[in-house]
């Protein structure tokens, strides 16, 4: 039974910590082939989810450290059927490997958890399509599509699901309905490029204002991930109800835009202690963030460069 479906933990306040790049930090330091960018094909092996925990491991001994919250993501940002279709998995092997994802957290959750520093479990969701590049689905077919994933999570121990890389608005709300019918709270995460704006051109307000209001305020939280602070901090109006609504930001390592990103071979990691003044930045201005991560790029050392510079202690 999921432990904090009712009630998450980050709503209440206080600082959770989450991973970063997964997928970067498996191909580029770990020297792991990732078919179309898919994490949670290391699970069909026992060195595969061996390399998954020890991934993960790194990020709550941190969180240890630090004395914070942590939102464990599930591996399984490609785990839906357009995708598993194109690495040769039926609906019923993409519903095994998206349940087997959030047993593994199980585990890591019961050997990390204390009283005082909850974990907990998200099952993370990917766009249909590609995460640099606009949707063309409708909300309606958004919700029905979606609602296979978040149905088997529905079904686990997950204590909620997240969407990241966004680009379309319209995909964002049938993803918050489809959670809201299968009583699965959710965040939205949008992805920005270098201008702040969704690559279909629509700002971050307007994401977050029009998917709210076809949803009733459904989503628990906002998130931005995989654009670096630099291309979106000013995008924000401190001033505005709907920043308030942003929980969470997973930011890149790198200030490149996602088509340098795409056609590059090599990883730019950025400064790890830049990017975590940035996120201090961030936090002194938005202080309803609760979860900071990272997303492409970015791996432990960046997460613990965030830490340091965010939270008390640290200071």
């Amino acid at each position: 039974m999921a432990k904090y479906r009712c009630e998450l933990p980050q709503l209440k306040g206080g600082t959770f910590i989450s991973d970063g790049g997964m997928e970067t930090t498996m191909i580029f330091h770990e020297g792991i082939e990732l078919p179309h960018f898919a994490s949670f094909v290391l699970l069909a092996s026992e060195d595969g989810r061996e390399r998954t925990k020890r991934y993960y491991r790194r990020y709550l001994d941190i969180a240890r450290r630090h004395g914070t919250g942590f939102v464990l993501d599930t591996v399984t940002w490609r785990a839906n059927p357009d995708w598993g279709q194109k690495l040769g998995y039926t609906i019923e092997a993409l519903q095994a490997a998206n349940e087997e994802a959030v047993d593994l957290l199980v585990g890591l959750r019961r050997a990390y958890e204390q009283p005082e520093q909850p974990v907990v479990i998200s099952g993370a969701i990917g766009p249909r399509g590609d995460g640099y590049k606009a949707g063309a689905m409708s909300a309606d077919e958004a919700e029905d599509y979606h609602a296979v994933q978040i149905g088997t999570f529905a079904g686990t121990e997950a204590d909620m699901v997240a969407a990241f890389t966004l680009t379309n608005v319209d995909e964002a709300i049938g993803i918050a309905r489809a959670a809201k019918m299968l009583g699965m709270p959710c965040a939205i995460s949008f992805t920005l490029e270098t201008d702040g704006r969704l690559v279909t051109g629509r700002s971050i307000q307007d994401a977050i204002e029009t998917t709210d209001a076809a949803t009733g305020g459904s989503p628990a939280y906002y998130m931005i991930n995989c654009a670096h602070p630099t291309h979106f901090e000013g995008a924000l109006d401190h001033g505005g109800a709907w920043v308030k609504r942003i929980g969470g930001i997973r930011a890149n390592a790198s200030t490149l835009s996602h088509e340098q990103l795409d056609n590059s071979e090599t990883l730019d990691a950025g400064d790890p202690e830049d990017l975590g003044r940035r996120y201090r930045e961030l936090v002194r201005r938005m202080p309803q963030l609760r979860v900071l991560g990272g997303c492409c790029g970015t791996d432990h050392r960046h997460v613990a460069a965030i830490c340091e510079a965010c939270l008390p202690q640290a200071a």
